[in-house]
């Protein structure tokens, strides 16, 4: 067997370490992560509209909305896809002709767009909402609107 040259060996080391890292990628994908837990996957929200992303810059916004008991959010639609995870307290959610739905302590939801609706917390204690909003640069993440 003929002695590899300098060049040689280099390109089989970075061929063996590319095959290997393949290997291992394709391990560690195939190994599903055990500190995620699902809590929502959707393509619809919780008014049957089909979610579609605004065009432009994008723009992640988060945060935690806090209403204490007797607070409402206020008639509003959304120009961008959120979602929701109810972090304490119980929320009520108007949507007018479309009804009304209590949201619970752990439940995440993907929220209306174009329908308005009012938060209520009908609760004795806060309610706290962590939101996350897919959007893009300028376009708003909540517009005040009537019923």
């Amino acid at each position: 067997m003929q002695a590899l040259d300098r060049n040689q060996l280099t390109v089989a080391v970075a061929a063996a370490a590319f095959i290997a890292g393949i290997t291992l990628g394709a391990a560690f994908a195939r190994e599903p992560s055990k500190r995620f837990e699902l809590l929502l996957a959707t393509s619809k929200t919780v008014m049957d509209e089909q979610i579609v992303y605004p065009s432009g810059a994008a723009k992640i916004t988060t945060g935690i909305i806090t209403l204490d008991p007797g607070d409402e959010t206020g008639w509003h639609t959304h120009g961008v896809p959120l979602t929701g995870l109810i972090l304490e307290g119980d929320l009520t959610v108007d949507y007018g002709d479309k009804g009304t739905r209590v949201f619970h302590q752990g439940e995440s939801i993907a929220e209306a767009i174009n329908i308005p609706h009012n938060g209520r917390n009908l609760g004795a204690s806060p309610v706290k909402l962590f939101v996350a909003y897919a959007g893009a640069e300028g376009v708003p993440t909540m517009l005040p609107t009537k019923p």
